[in-house]
């Protein structure tokens, strides 16, 4: 069992970088979240700019400084600078997740260094969702969408990577000059009645029907039942239009930066 948490650690800040954008939140110490914050990815930040967004947040929401971090990244070198920042204005030591930092999750992968850090808090989000469950789908809804399949007891088992929604829509655009861009959100109805009402049912049920499908091959390969998680910025559009998930959760990947923390072996 890990230790228990030490209050010297809180508030605990989780940083997910991602290559759109990154989520970050501050958790008290029953590890609960007590704020989030949602920011465009930068990778020209240095160090020093990081800082200044990082005192803003806290200042802006009258919440103490964190004393401890762990953080996610998939858009180097922000990962790097985010770490730096904390540890010369904040002073703060931070736990840069990568998969070789976590001895208790077996990747099956050909190459298990390649997984990103995100996809590995996925797991740790995920392992609430298992109750009877032996596997997890977790289907993170970013710039790409990533489809992380996990079995019980902390195995990373492979996936899908998918082109995200968004980003299908800029290259039809960029594509299609005449097309006009559209907010990527649900008609009343398939068939449309005009460009932009056509364009979304493609973009957005189109979309939904495809996550559908690649859960039901996912599942069918499984040797036993999968609950199927979503989450991320999309998971919102879609959430009632993809019959294959099961629960949606906003926060999931926060939430798994913070049970990865407090997992972690030998931790005081």
């Amino acid at each position: 069992m890990p230790a228990s948490p030490s209050l010297s650690s809180f508030p605990l800040l989780a940083v997910d970088i991602g290559n759109t954008s990154t989520v970050l939140g501050l958790a008290a110490a029953d590890l609960t979240l007590t704020h989030t914050w949602r920011v465009r990815t930068n990778r020209d930040h240095l160090p020093d700019d990081l800082a200044l967004q990082l005192q803003g947040l806290f200042a802006l929401a009258g919440a103490a400084p964190p004393r401890a971090a762990v953080l996610s990244s998939v858009a180097p070198p922000l990962g790097q600078n985010y770490a730096l920042a904390l540890r010369r204005h904040f002073r703060v030591e931070v736990l840069e997740v990568s998969a070789e930092a976590l001895p208790d999750v077996t990747v099956e992968l050909d190459q298990p260094g390649a997984v990103g850090a995100d996809r590995l808090a996925n797991l740790f989000g995920a392992e609430r969702y298992l109750g009877g469950h032996e596997y997890a789908v977790v289907v993170d809804f970013g710039t790409s969408t990533n489809f992380d399949v996990i079995g019980r007891g902390r195995r990373f088992l492979g996936g899908v990577l998918a082109t995200g929604a968004q980003l299908s829509a800029d290259a039809l655009f960029s594509r299609a000059a005449k097309l006009p861009r559209i907010t990527l959100e649900a008609p009343r109805t398939a068939i449309g009645k005009n460009t932009t009402h056509a364009l979304q049912s493609g973009l957005v049920f189109g979309y939904a029907e495809m996550v559908d499908g690649l859960l039901r091959r996912i599942r069918a390969e499984l040797p036993g039942p999968a609950v199927a998680v979503a989450t991320g910025g999309f998971s919102r559009t879609v959430e009632g239009l993809c019959c294959e998930i099961d629960h949606y959760d906003e926060t999931l990947t926060l939430r798994g930066l913070l049970e990865l923390w407090a997992s972690r072996p030998g931790r005081t």
